[in-house]
């Protein structure tokens, strides 16, 4: 077994090649699944959320909704409001992720459903070419329906 060095690996969520940043993640995210040691790390992963490159939202959204089962202090209801921002995000890739997310946040935080809910509603993709609106609108539907069973 491979001890990993959380803030290491954190570090490299920021790397400039994709393939390395996106190995990070993909370990961080397996971490948080079994263990609460990204959590301290909650700030620094709500500040991606306002990053200029798409890539590092991406990982900050995903990494924020795999660690809602450890919230204790109440981080991502505190920053809610930014992350479901991103559900129409600039960039509709990390919109789709930021929508596929969602019901693992709603299932961690039920106190937050509503709002999670109410945001999906509200979504305007008509800010999307119109190749994409179709393919975020069934995200939308799919995430709807996933979040109304929990």
């Amino acid at each position: 077994m491979v001890l990993l060095n959380i803030a290491e690996t954190f570090e490299l969520l920021f790397d400039k090649n994709n393939n390395v940043a996106y190995k990070a993640l993909q370990e961080l995210q397996k971490e948080s699944i079994e263990t609460d040691c990204v959590y301290p790390y909650m700030d620094r992963l709500s500040e991606m959320l306002d990053s200029d490159n798409s890539y590092i939202r991406t990982r900050g959204l995903t990494l924020i909704a795999y660690n809602a089962k450890w919230d204790k202090d109440y981080k991502i209801d505190e920053i809610i409001d930014n992350y479901l921002k991103h559900i129409t995000d600039v960039k509709p890739i990390t919109a789709r992720q930021c929508i596929k997310l969602l019901p693992i946040i709603a299932k961690d935080k039920p106190e937050l459903k509503n709002d999670i809910l109410s945001a999906l509603h509200k979504a305007n993709i008509c800010i999307y070419d119109d190749s994409m609106q179709p393919l975020v609108y069934k995200d939308i539907q799919k995430t709807l329906k996933e979040i109304e069973k929990i």
